[in-house]
């Protein structure tokens, strides 16, 4: 890309100057860095295109996160206020640039509480519509078809998926329709709550950001950063309560998102694996990313151990925990 045109685009000052190749790979794209007069920005180039009425209520949310003191990169739009330009054909956001760390689950859960509290405090006025990516299960039928199409294509990992078959269906048992519906992150892995080097935390990766129940949320920020730590599972829960976080985590549907999230990133890993594509251009990426699952598998022990630990003390309401 030409790193002037690029620039100019963004207003983002002279003496542009682009990273030799992507510093940054995701699953949704690639990012480069652009260096200027005015500092340094991320450039964001998606695998997919997206419409500007598409990243709308995604945007905005960051931007209402930025403004409410979340630790997130500030978005930069276009002069003519677009979040998207064209540069020489490709389709590119531009983002403040953070210097961050590498993905950490062992971040100080006392920071994680804190921020994700912070982000669901931001008041947001148009939730959008639920996708069934946050609140549906994949199915017994969809999980044994999956199985045999590994095991029939030779997958290294089809014969682990099929002795988790049971109790992924299992779980999906727990799922329940969302209870409080608010705009969230809906991506708050530990490969988008980085740590920076000051000693902080940065929020990325907003794109998925739309409407779901916080407290589900919840639940996922507990499994990514306290697994079966009691202590940390606690010390994020108190520090979530503090900064007057809204949601809680005092049942097995409060795991919803978890489930069904984490079933479908199972599931497409799957499919990236039979057909390789751009997210997963090698069969090794989508081996890797549902190995993730694989290794530390989210079992209903795991979450009852969990949801235990913060429910050892009294809930908000007063009332028992609802186990």
């Amino acid at each position: 890309m030409n790193a002037v045109d690029l620039a100019r685009r963004f207003a983002l000052g002279g003496a542009a100057r682009l990273s030799d190749g992507p510093v940054a790979r995701g699953r949704q794209g690639v990012v480069w860095r652009l260096e200027t007069a005015d500092g340094s920005w991320a450039v964001k180039v998606p695998f997919h295109q997206s419409g500007e009425d598409e990243v709308r209520l995604a945007t905005a949310f960051q931007e209402a996160a930025y403004i409410a003191g979340v630790p997130t990169p500030r978005v930069r739009r276009t002069t003519e206020g677009s979040v998207f330009a064209t540069v020489e054909g490709r389709q590119v956001r531009v983002y403040e640039w953070v210097d961050v760390k590498a993905p950490d689950r062992c971040l100080d859960p006392a920071l994680v509480g804190g921020v994700v509290a912070a982000i669901h405090r931001v008041p947001v006025t148009e939730p959008g519509q639920l996708e069934p990516w946050y609140h549906e299960p994949v199915g017994a039928d969809r999980w044994d078809q999956l199985v045999q199409q590994l095991m029939e294509a030779g997958a290294p990992f089809a014969g682990r998926l099929a002795d988790l078959r049971d109790e992924l269906v299992a779980l999906e048992s727990w799922i329940e329709p969302p209870q409080m519906l608010r705009t969230c992150h809906r991506d708050l892995w530990a490969d988008n709550v980085l740590p920076t080097v000051d000693g902080g935390v940065s929020v990325i990766d907003w794109e998925n950001s739309g409407p779901a129940d916080p407290s589900q949320e919840l639940g996922c920020v507990l499994f990514e950063f306290a697994r079966a730590d009691a202590g940390r599972a606690r010390a994020l829960i108190d520090a979530y309560r503090q900064a007057a976080g809204p949601a809680t985590v005092n049942r097995r549907g409060h795991f919803s998102m978890l489930i069904a999230q984490l079933g479908h990133i199972t599931e497409i890993a799957a499919t990236d694996w039979l057909t390789p594509n751009a997210r997963s251009p090698e069969r090794a990426d989508s081996a890797a990313w549902i190995s993730e699952v694989l290794d530390e598998p989210h079992t209903r022990e795991l979450l009852e151990t969990l949801l235990a630990a913060v429910c050892a003390g009294a809930t908000p309401s007063g009332r028992p925990p609802e186990i």
